[in-house]
């Protein structure tokens, strides 16, 4: 399963999930395309268990900036963790943000839709129309950034830190050294 989603996730952001068949992905692990079948009956299963591997890994951060309440601290942990897992795998931002596939798949997949909701509602402080407004623009900045030509040749740690600051001061966090411990 997992060498099933690694290659299905290079595959996704290489030439779009329309443009991936399930064959594909059999070759790129050197099994059948049966073999891949057996784990994922439906390339939509692929799509989405991709997805909620990548994300889980930020449900301990999630789930401890919701403990914390409207921590300020808490909030920009889970910031932090979300720009760097944009940064750290391109790939999957540029998936999340672009495919048509993909897009029209989570937004009908009611778990997605809840986690999305729970992350930005910690980051937002709220889940209103207008917070959700806020939540697409600071999805779709982090999103567009990772993935842009324009910083093709900046390299991570850059990257990281200049997201991190814009996006503390859309969020209207404090800059860093200034959160209160």
């Amino acid at each position: 399963r997992t060498r099933i989603l690694d290659a299905a996730l290079d595959l996704f952001a290489k030439h779009g999930v329309s443009a991936t068949p399930l064959q594909m992905v059999a070759v790129a692990i050197g099994v059948t395309k049966a073999a891949v079948y057996h784990q994922f009956p439906a390339k939509d299963q692929i799509v989405l268990a991709v997805t909620e591997r990548e994300l889980s890994r930020l449900l301990p951060a999630l789930e401890q900036a919701e403990a914390h309440g409207d921590g300020v601290q808490a909030r920009d942990e889970l910031l932090v963790l979300v720009i760097d897992m944009a940064v750290q795998d391109r790939r999957l931002a540029s998936a999340l943000q672009f495919d048509p596939v993909m897009i029209n798949l989570l937004g009908e997949h009611e778990p997605f839709q809840r986690f999305m909701a729970r992350l930005y509602g910690v980051l937002l402080g709220d889940s209103g129309e207008d917070a959700r407004v806020e939540a697409a623009m600071l999805a779709g900045a982090i999103g567009s950034a990772v993935m842009n030509p324009l910083v093709a040749d900046i390299d991570d740690d850059t990257l990281r830190a200049r997201l991190t600051d814009l996006g503390r001061r859309l969020l209207g966090l404090p800059e860093k050294g200034r959160l209160s411990r």
